[in-house]
């Protein structure tokens, strides 16, 4: 598994009946997970000094119990800073099992030696995107929410990269990649983090079963002629490493082309474990 254990300001503090409890910079807080299938005596006093606990509801689904936790705060890893704040099912603005991803992405882009632009689809509050730009990277960001668009804007003017070669865009990213196929725009990079489900501008149906190889594939017409590398994560439970590798073998070509894939998760403080976070498939030409 790869794990992104290199964070200073979160951690996964403790796991058990279906919850985690992690620190965020200063503040606690308990979310359900369901990988936590297991359950353990709850040692850490966080568990009953937190700031913030989401509780499912039976019904589907949840909500935010509060105790004395701001309306935003900012946490760093290395040189990136994120802007965090509770909002709808459990989320807070960032995903920081993502981080194995981001170190990866910018290592490939600093070792090119060469101008590199990436096409980060899906691409929520902009990690990924801030990782590519503080390793050089031109890069274009899309996601179909104007409000992620604008939380990832923030978080570059934070980390101090605003100022870099960035295009920020809310758009449905098939319709938008299929226009850069007719444009004749090309990526040396692409990074995708595709929905398990959700609809399209005009009601299209995205399942990702039946979409992300099509999908996949539809990218690989605007990849460049000396391409970097393709990722693609992917959150949907059945969806195992193993597929991911097969799609993007299937999908791309190339000399020296080398495909890899994982699950990727956070180490847990309170018991050594790694807890599984979803899995990435990474496809790269070259060393």
């Amino acid at each position: 598994m790869w794990s992104a254990d290199q964070w200073k300001d979160y951690e996964v503090l403790d796991t058990s009946d279906g919850e985690k409890l992690e620190r965020w910079g200063e503040y606690l807080l308990i979310r359900p997970d369901p990988q936590v299938i297991w359950s353990l005596p709850k040692k850490n006093k966080g568990w009953k000094k937190c700031n913030g606990h989401y509780h499912r509801s039976s019904r589907g689904g949840g909500e935010w119990e509060f105790f004395d936790l701001p309306e935003q705060w900012t946490i760093s890893y290395r040189n990136l800073k994120f802007n965090l704040k509770p909002f709808s099912f459990k989320h807070t603005g960032l995903f920081p099992e993502q981080a194995v991803n981001w170190d990866w992405c910018s290592q490939r882009i600093r070792e090119a030696g060469r101008p590199v632009k990436v096409l980060n689809l899906f691409a929520y509050t902009g990690g990924a995107t801030l990782a590519a730009l503080e390793a050089g990277a031109n890069v274009t960001h899309v996601d179909a929410s104007k409000g992620m668009v604008k939380w990832a804007k923030e978080n570059a003017e934070i980390s101090e990269l605003a100022d870099r070669p960035v295009r920020w865009l809310v758009d449905d990213c098939k319709k938008f990649v299929e226009r850069e196929i007719r444009r004749g725009n090309k990526y040396d990079a692409v990074i995708m983090d595709p929905p398990s489900y959700g609809r399209g501008p005009k009601g299209e149906i995205w399942k990702i079963e039946e979409s992300v190889y099509p999908f996949i594939k539809l990218c690989t017409q605007v990849l460049s002629e000396d391409p970097l590398f393709f990722l693609v994560n992917s959150y949907t439970t059945g969806l195992a490493p193993a597929v991911l590798t097969y799609m993007l073998s299937s999908a791309l070509s190339g000399k020296d082309l080398k495909v890899e894939s994982s699950e990727i998760g956070l180490p847990v403080s309170s018991s050594g474990l790694i807890l599984p976070c979803g899995a990435t498939g990474r496809a790269y030409w070259g060393r």
